[in-house]
């Protein structure tokens, strides 16, 4: 399948640049709509274009954009100034998707991503077709040293970043996506208190109003996760409404679903639930 890409930039309120991808198949069909990719923390889109493909390649359009203080979109690395702004982000690159291909998107989000996506989805900030989570950061753990320094950085100086401690062997037993990973110049390891509050408030209202969520919802997640908390997911499912989600769980994979070894069944199982919706 010929597939066209296009890269821009959308200004965000207070002029930020976000960077944004579209892919689109030659021969779109209208009535499939599209898919609005949200990429995680430290990371970049461009790490999805595979995934991007893959929805192409049912027809589907794709944009993905770099979350502001990652990848190729401004602002300082790992930072933001609070969760509303990155909603409001979120917000002006999904409705001006929607205008294009005249339809209510899919949203798509892993680890952060998938935590803010599950947040504009629960808030409705603004029509969706359905909502896919990749390995969810629903629930993080912090030690009490963690905490603590969380606190006083919150107090004294809530922008500054520091290693986000993400390790990246970890992320998949794939050692060529774990070495490209760490080899990747777009990827940044920092993180400040003022995202790590944003993320900790958004996982609170997550959990607190995952049983309002209204549209249909599909939950992966890895079950052997060293990066977030996998019973954040397991928690946010069991609150899920039945009748409109559906929740695979990989017991021996990493954090990155989609980039794993067995890999396969991941898609398999995205493919037969798009079918359904």
């Amino acid at each position: 399948m010929n597939v066209q890409s296009q890269e821009h930039n959308i200004a965000a309120a207070d002029g930020t640049a976000l960077f944004v991808t579209d892919w689109r198949p030659e021969s779109t069909d209208s009535s499939k709509g599209g898919v609005i990719l949200m990429h995680g923390l430290g990371e970049h889109s461009g790490r999805y274009q595979h995934v991007a493909q893959f929805f192409n390649t049912l027809g589907l359009s794709v944009r993905a954009y770099d979350h502001r203080g990652h990848g190729r979109s401004g602002g300082p690395r790992g930072d933001v100034p609070d969760s509303d702004t990155l909603l409001g982000d979120a917000q002006l690159v999904v409705e001006d998707f929607a205008m294009q291909i005249s339809a209510a998107p899919i949203l798509f989000g892993h680890s952060m991503g998938g935590l803010i996506a599950a947040r504009y989805a629960l808030e409705q900030r603004s029509p969706l077709r359905a909502l896919i989570l990749s390995s969810p950061a629903l629930a993080i753990a912090l030690s009490g040293g963690q905490k603590l320094l969380l606190k006083v950085l919150s107090a004294i100086a809530p922008g500054l970043t520091l290693p986000n401690g993400l390790e990246q062997r970890y992320l998949s037993h794939d050692a060529n996506v774990v070495e490209l990973y760490g080899k990747d110049p777009l990827v940044h390891g920092r993180i400040s208190a003022r995202l790590l509050n944003c993320m900790l408030a958004s996982m609170a209202i997550a959990q607190t109003r995952a049983a309002s969520l209204a549209i249909p919802t599909l939950l992966l997640y890895a079950g052997d996760d060293h990066i977030v908390d996998a019973g954040g997911s397991e928690t946010f499912s069991k609150a899920l409404p039945a009748n409109l989600s559906e929740i695979h769980v990989y017991p021996a994979l990493y954090h990155e679903i989609f980039n794993e070894i067995g890999a396969e069944q991941v898609f398999a199982d995205l493919r037969n639930w798009l079918a359904s919706v």
